[in-house]
């Protein structure tokens, strides 16, 4: 399901599950996680992150475990890993990053997109809610306008939007990331481990105040997140109630 390949000083990380659209279940996150710690046990000075086939990743695999907090848990460690990697990480997005697709991308120090790939938190259509770091951290890449309609209105960031944002730093496509991460392997390690705890340091780490971690946790006890299982199984529009 993760695939690591080596050029050098620069480790390519696919995620390969492309009959689920790279859909995240325990499995990928673990694989996930070690990849990323043989990466740097082998020395790399860069890392890039891509799925393979023609989307990114879906997000979280809602036919699995998702709904379990032990999931969550899981998901949360390995975007914390990303974004403390001693090394710059690229994620090449190829298509889609949907959700926890997205969040694996904003963990990461830089993000090129394919010209047709899109971004997007469509949690609000199944009844579950992202974490305080997601929507901070998704509110220092976008903007505080872009980031609310992204996550009340759901609508997806293309790329060219993206890139005029600033959340994209390039368009362009796996061949670009590798080589662009080529050349910041040859800059200095200190320098840029220096820049990424600043650029990182934007608050969305800090704790949730006690309201807004509960309000969080009613969304996903709710029985509207119970709604929103049943509908997606039943291949029909979720009725929400705000209970």
């Amino acid at each position: 399901m993760i695939h690591s390949t080596t050029d050098g000083p620069v480790v390519t990380i696919e995620l390969d599950r492309v009959d689920k659209r790279n859909a995240l279940n325990d499995d990928m996150l673990t694989g996930l996680a070690e990849a990323f710690a043989a990466a740097l046990d082998a020395g790399a000075r860069a890392i890039v992150l891509t799925g393979r086939g023609p989307v990114f990743s879906a997000g979280a695999d809602l036919s699995g475990p998702v709904y379990d907090k032990g999931f969550l848990d899981t998901l949360v460690a390995t975007l914390q890993q990303i974004e403390t990697a001693p090394v710059p990480v690229i994620a090449a997005l190829n298509g889609s990053a949907i959700g926890a697709g997205l969040q694996l991308a904003m963990a990461a120090d830089l993000r090129i997109m394919a010209p047709d790939a899109i971004a997007g938190i469509p949690a609000a259509k199944i009844g579950v809610a992202v974490d305080e770091w997601t929507i901070r951290r998704l509110v220092s890449l976008v903007g505080a306008g872009q980031a609310r309609g992204m996550l009340i209105g759901c609508d997806p960031l293309g790329a060219d939007r993206a890139h005029d944002l600033g959340f994209a730093n390039r368009i362009g496509d796996l061949a670009d990331a590798q080589h662009w991460a080529q050349t910041i392997a040859d800059l200095a390690p200190l320098t840029l481990q220096h820049y990424k705890l600043v650029l990182n340091g934007d608050g969305a780490r800090e704790a949730a105040p006690e309201d807004r971690a509960a309000a969080m946790m009613r969304a996903w006890e709710s029985d509207d997140l119970q709604e929103g299982r049943a509908a997606r199984v039943e291949k029909r529009p979720p009725r929400f109630t705000g209970s």
